[in-house]
């Protein structure tokens, strides 16, 4: 993966540029907050670890999607990547489809398993194929940094 390349322009019409970490660790400040309040006493790094447990890996795909739909430059994830989705998802049908599967976590198999489910045509999965390819979910996965933390100081 490309990490990090800043946008080719920082034009006022440029998508805003942000740290996936960054806004994991705000997220899992609040998470920690919320779930202390609820408790009555400070949870400490244990509501963190929950929330790394619970919320990282659907935290991280939503902020790829942004990246791919070209909503919001995340810096950790490839530069080339950005926008990806006007460009691959061309037909309608696989947009309405792929797309939220990819929000809620769907992995190829889940996407090919739909496929075969509705029994699309084999030039429609062929086309579905392709655009797994070119979006290759497995290659972008990353670590939780927060994560990492924790288990460094555990």
């Amino acid at each position: 993966m490309n990490h990090a390349s800043p946008p080719p322009s920082e034009s006022a019409d440029w998508p805003p540029r942000k740290s996936v970490h960054e806004q994991a660790a705000a997220e899992a400040q609040r998470h920690k907050w919320i779930e202390s309040e609820k408790a009555g006493y400070d949870l400490g790094e244990c509501a963190l670890r929950g929330w790394v447990r619970d919320h990282w890996n659907l935290f991280l795909r939503e902020r790829w999607i942004e990246h791919l739909e070209g909503r919001i430059f995340w810096i950790e994830l490839d530069r080339a990547d950005f926008g990806l989705l006007r460009r691959e998802l061309r037909t309608e049908t696989l947009r309405e489809e792929i797309l939220p599967r990819l929000k809620t976590g769907g992995e190829n198999l889940d996407i090919l398993c739909w496929a075969h489910e509705r029994k699309l045509p084999i030039n429609k999965v062929r086309e579905l194929i392709e655009t797994l390819e070119v979006l290759d979910i497995n290659e972008h996965r990353l670590e939780c940094q927060l994560g990492l933390r924790l288990l460094e100081a555990g």
